[in-house]
């Protein structure tokens, strides 16, 4: 296989091909991100892609192949479709295939182009939803409103794809943070994804996110102020059926959730660590990360 650059994929997709279809991220501009910094965005050549989906199909046990780099949906639906097929066609046993979406690139989809990704086998997107706060969607340059967020991630589900949605604790800094939470709720409620990662922000010298940090202009809450945010999202979120965690790498403390079973007993217990304040309970910062 042959990689530009550094790749990411979700946790989820530890066990899965990463194929590459396209080199960074179409948008490019958010301010706590830096992964597709240094790429110039490029749709790869159908002969790359074949080449490598033509190496893949001689390895055997590939059940899950995750699309790369920021956002496969920006590809022309002709090309998505073609190399689609030949995934299915040339790596046997292929079960689900999924991929990072942005909402204006789900948006540039028709439903009925969506529907047809997901009957040839794109099963699953990732959306990064981050805030609920139209103010913060602003500042944090993601592009989009709160208003299209929400219809790309219903769109999503319609088309009868999984919709697995990630939210970042401690965009709004401690000033809006309660705004930043409650707002985030609001939206994964309207979308009712089937799966919600909460992240904690990382501050990455060289981002504008971190140099507000670093100015004064962004001042962040403590341990205990970002699990004040999770708890918040939480509770005031309403699902049908959600599979909630904030397992990630960079989170202090550790979730998973089948929500709402399991919603009185999370937030009972995480409002139980914040009023504690053990800090001993939580990851250490030395290991927290991307």
């Amino acid at each position: 296989m042959k990689y530009e650059g550094m790749i990411i994929r979700p946790p989820s997709e530890a066990y899965s091909l990463l194929l590459q279809v396209t080199v960074g991220c179409s948008h490019n501009l958010c301010t706590f991100c830096e992964t597709y910094k240094g790429k110039k965005f490029r749709i790869k050549s159908m002969e790359e892609i074949r080449e490598d989906i033509l190496e893949a199909g001689r390895y055997r046990g590939i059940k899950k192949v995750f699309l790369c780099d920021g956002d496969a949906l920006i590809i022309p639906q002709a090309k998505l479709t073609e190399i689609i097929r030949m995934i299915k066609t040339e790596i046997k046993g292929v079960e689900r295939i999924s991929t990072y979406g942005n909402a204006k690139s789900v948006l540039r989809k028709t439903p009925e182009e969506l529907v047809e990704l997901r009957e040839l086998g794109l099963t699953m997107v990732y959306l990064g939803v981050e805030t609920g706060s139209e103010a913060l969607l602003r500042k944090i340059r993601k592009g989009v409103t709160v208003e299209q967020t929400i219809e790309a991630g219903k769109r999503i589900k319609k088309a009868g794809m999984i919709l697995s949605v990630t939210v970042i604790l401690g965009l709004g800094g401690t000033e809006n943070s309660t705004e930043h939470a409650l707002e985030t709720a609001k939206v994964l409620t309207a979308i009712d994804p089937d799966y919600v990662g909460a992240l904690t922000l990382m501050l990455i010298p060289g981002t504008p996110i971190y140099d507000d940090y670093s100015s004064g202009k962004l001042p962040q809450p403590d341990q205990f102020g970002y699990l004040n945010e999770l708890s918040q999202i939480i509770s005031h979120s309403d699902f049908t059926d959600c599979f909630f965690t904030a397992n990630h790498a960079s989170n202090y403390l550790p979730i998973r959730a089948r929500l709402p079973q399991d919603k009185d007993r999370i937030v009972d217990m995480i409002n139980r660590i914040i009023a504690g304040a053990d800090k001993s309970v939580l990851r250490p910062e030395y290991l927290r990360a991307l």
